[in-house]
C-alpha cells in the first residue's frame, strides 16, 4: 500500500487495510460522527484509499481530509445501483463537501393516476402505484398554466371518488357541474367507455411529453375518417380539439431544425452557488425549462458539477431525451450513461457541442438564462446581508481579508518607449467606480523606463498626502504588475509608517495575485466575481492612464510642430493653438484670419510652411 499522508488513529488505518475491492458508496463522517461526504466508486478499495495517498493536491480534497475521522461502506452489486445509492444519500445527509440541491422543498409534478378512470393533478407527493409523473415543475405558475390548458382541451374528470365498474353498476356517483358544461364526458354514470376514456388520457400524455404535433396528426387522421364515415359531430368534435392544440403548440417555440428530442443543460457557478438552467425540447419545439440551485465548495470541479446535475434531475420521474446537450463532458460519464440506459432501456448521448451549430446556439442560450438565474441568486443574497454587493464578500473570502473591501485604490505606470512616464489612481467604493476621486501623476523625479521606481514616486505622493490629512487607508490597495511593482508599494508604505493595511499586486498574463512576503503567486477561479471586479479596476486604471498619456503626447506633438516654423516661437504657436484649438484648424485658415492673431508677418510664414508639406 502507497503511503499515508497524514498519521490517522489506528482503528482508520486498520480500514484502509481491509478495504474490499468492490462497487458501493463510502460516507466519510467528522469527529462528531456527522456525515461530511458521500461518494461511490467501481472499486472501494482504491478510490478511498486514493484520498490519502500523498499526491493529493486538489484544496477541497485536502480539507476534506483533515476532517474524516472514520468512513462507512455500503457494497453494491454493481456500478450503476452504487450511483443511485450515492444520490439518494445526498439527498438525505446533504453531507457538507458534496454538490447539493439548494432547494429543500419537493417540486411538484403532475400525477396521471393508475386506475379505470385515471385522474390528472399537481402533487408533490410521489405514490410508486404505477401512476405516471411528470415533472418536476421548478415554476409552479408554468405547472398550473399546463394544467389549465389541457382541462380546456381534454375533458378528464375533476373529482376524487373511486370510478370502476362496479361503482358505476351500483350507481355510487352521479355526474356534476362537469358534465352539464361539456367539461367532462361522465365516467361516473359509465357515459363514456373505459377504452375511450383512456385514448384520451393517452393523448394527453403526448402531449406532457412535448409529443403535439405527433398527436395532431393522428387526431386529424381520425378526423378525416370520421368524416368519411358520415360521423360529422365527431369529426367536429376532433376539430375543435385539434384547433385548441394547435394553440397551445403554437406557443412553443422551435429551436431545431431536425425536431429531434434533447434537453439542454447548463450551469453557472460561483463561489458555493450553483445556478443550472434545463431546456427540455421535444420534436424540435422547446416545451419546458426548469430551474435548479445547488450549492458546491468554491473550487469545485465544472464536470463534477454536471455530473451532480445530471444525477440529480435524471433521478426524479423525468422524461429522458435521446440526447442531453451540457458544455463539458460529466465526471464518470460512462457510469452516468449506463445508469440512464438502464433506466430508459435505451442508449442515451451527451453531446459537447464544439463548433458553431444549432447545439450550440441553444446551449448558449442555456448559459444565459443560468447567469440570469445566477445574478438573481446573488441579488436575494444582497438583500439580506444589507445592500452591499455580493462580489464583496467574494472578494474578502477569496483574499482572506479581515475587513469588507469597500474602498479599493488601483495603481498603474504609462509609458511608450520611455517618454511621458505617467501614472493613474482609480477608486471603486462598493465595488463600483467613484470617478471623482480619481487622480493621474506625472512622474517627475525618475528618468527614462523604471516602473518600479514609478511606482514608489506615485504610492508615496499618494499616501504621504493621505497621512498628513489625516485621512483613512482604503480598504485594499491594488497595483497592476507583480511582485516587483508590489515590493517597490510596499516599501513606502513602510517607510510612510503604515501598519494595518491589505495590498496585493495582479499580474496581467496568467492573472495571479501576489500577496507581501509570499514569493509564489495565488489564483483566483476564473469563473469568481471577485476576479472579475479586480481585472475591471485593472482595466480601468490602465484605460484612465494611457487617456492621460495620450493628452500629454498630442500636447506636446502639436506645439512641437508649430515651433518647428522657423520664426515662430512658443508665444506664438500658444495664441494660435488657444484661438483655434488644434493645428488641423490652424492649417485650415487663411492668411487674413491668422493675421488676426499674430500678425502679417507671421500668418505667411505660417501659411506657406504648411502650403509647402501639402
Amino acid at each position: 500500500m502507497s503511503k499515508i499522508k497524514s498519521q490517522k488513529n489506528e482503528e482508520l488505518q486498520s480500514k484502509l487495510e481491509a478495504l474490499p475491492a468492490l462497487p458501493g458508496v463510502y460516507q466519510f463522517k467528522d469527529k462528531n460522527e456527522k456525515i461530511i461526504y458521500v461518494g461511490k466508486a467501481k472499486n472501494l478499495r482504491s478510490r478511498v484509499r486514493s484520498y490519502f495517498r500523498s499526491t493529493v493536491d486538489s484544496p477541497k480534497t485536502l480539507a476534506l481530509v483533515k476532517k474524516i475521522k472514520d468512513f462507512q461502506l455500503i457494497v453494491t452489486d454493481n456500478e450503476v445501483e452504487a450511483l443511485v445509492l450515492e444520490n439518494n444519500l445526498i439527498k438525505e445527509f446533504k453531507p457538507r463537501y458534496n454538490i447539493n440541491l439548494k432547494d429543500d422543498k419537493t417540486f411538484p409534478y403532475i400525477r396521471v393516476t393508475n386506475e379505470p378512470y385515471p385522474q390528472v393533478f399537481a402533487t408533490r407527493f410521489v405514490v410508486k402505484d404505477g401512476s405516471k409523473y411528470f415533472g418536476p415543475y421548478t415554476n409552479v405558475k408554468d405547472m398550473k398554466s399546463s394544467l389549465r390548458m389541457m382541462n380546456q382541451i381534454f375533458k378528464i374528470r375533476s373529482c376524487k371518488h373511486l370510478i370502476n365498474n362496479e361503482s358505476i353498476a351500483k350507481k355510487k356517483v352521479k355526474v356534476c357541474l362537469d358534465f352539464h358544461i361539456k367539461k367532462c364526458d361522465g365516467p361516473c354514470e359509465g357515459l363514456v367507455s373505459e377504452d375511450e376514456y383512456n385514448k384520451m388520457v393517452s393523448h394527453l400524455i403526448k402531449v406532457f411529453k412535448g409529443k403535439s404535433d405527433v398527436l395532431i396528426k393522428e387526431l386529424q387522421h381520425e378526423m378525416k375518417i370520421e368524416s368519411d364515415n358520415f360521423r360529422f359531430e365527431k369529426a367536429a368534435e376532433l376539430r375543435d380539439t385539434i384547433s385548441k392544440l394547435e394553440v397551445y403548440s403554437s406557443k412553443q417555440k422551435i429551436v431545431s431544425t431536425d425536431f429531434g428530442d434533447r434537453d439542454v443543460i447548463s450551469v453557472a457557478v460561483e463561489s458555493k452557488d450553483v445556478a443550472c438552467t434545463i431546456l427540455n425540447i421535444r420534436e424540435g419545439r422547446l416545451v419546458g425549462r426548469k430551474q435548479l440551485k445547488l450549492t458546491c465548495t468554491p473550487d469545485e470541479q465544472l464536470n463534477q458539477v454536471y455530473s451532480a446535475v445530471l444525477k440529480f434531475y435524471y433521478n426524479e420521474f423525468v422524461e429522458v431525451p435521446k440526447e442531453i446537450i451540457i458544455e463539458v463532458a460529466p465526471y464518470e460519464e460512462d457510469s452516468i450513461l449506463e445508469w440512464l440506459k438502464t433506466k430508459v432501456g435505451r442508449n442515451i448521448r451527451i453531446v459537447v457541442p464544439k463548433i458553431t451549430s444549432d447545439t450550440m446556439l441553444l446551449l448558449k442560450m442555456c448559459k444565459q438564462n443560468s447567469i440570469l438565474q445566477l445574478k438573481d441568486i446573488q441579488l436575494q443574497k444582497m438583500k439580506k446581508e444589507g445592500n452591499l454587493p455580493y462580489v464583496l464578500n467574494a472578494l474578502k473570502r477569496d483574499l482572506r481579508l479581515n475587513v469588507l473591501p469597500r474602498k479599493i485604490e488601483c495603481f498603474d505606470i504609462s509609458h511608450i518607449q520611455g517618454s511621458e512616464t505617467v501614472a493613474s489612481l482609480v477608486v471603486f467604493v462598493d465595488g463600483k467606480p467613484k470617478r471623482s476621486l480619481y487622480r493621474r501623476f506625472i512622474i517627475k523625479d525618475i528618468d527614462g523606463v523604471d516602473d518600479f521606481a514609478s511606482m514608489r514616486e506615485v504610492v508615496e505622493r499618494r499616501y504621504s498626502r493621505l497621512k498628513k490629512e489625516n485621512s483613512p487607508l482604503p480598504e485594499l490597495i491594488m497595483v497592476d504588475g507583480g511582485k516587483g511593482q508590489l515590493s517597490s508599494a510596499v516599501s513606502i508604505l513602510e517607510d510612510l509608517e503604515y501598519k494595518n493595511y491589505n495590498i496585493i499586486g495582479l499580474a496581467k498574463r496568467l492573472e495571479e495575485i501576489f500577496f507581501p512576503g509570499d514569493s509564489e503567486a495565488q489564483t483566483i477561479p476564473k469563473t469568481s466575481s471577485s476576479l472579475k471586479l479586480l481585472q475591471h479596476l485593472r482595466d480601468e486604471a490602465h484605460r484612465f492612464a494611457i487617456t492621460f498619456h495620450r493628452e500629454r503626447r498630442s500636447k506636446r506633438t502639436f506645439q512641437t510642430e508649430l515651433t518647428e516654423i522657423k520664426g515662430v516661437g512658443e508665444k506664438v504657436a500658444t495664441k494660435l493653438l488657444i484661438e483655434f484649438k488644434s493645428v488641423n484648424e490652424i492649417k485650415k485658415r487663411s492668411v487674413e484670419e491668422l493675421s488676426e492673431v499674430v500678425g502679417k508677418f507671421k500668418a505667411n510664414l505660417i501659411f506657406e510652411f504648411y502650403k509647402k508639406k501639402k
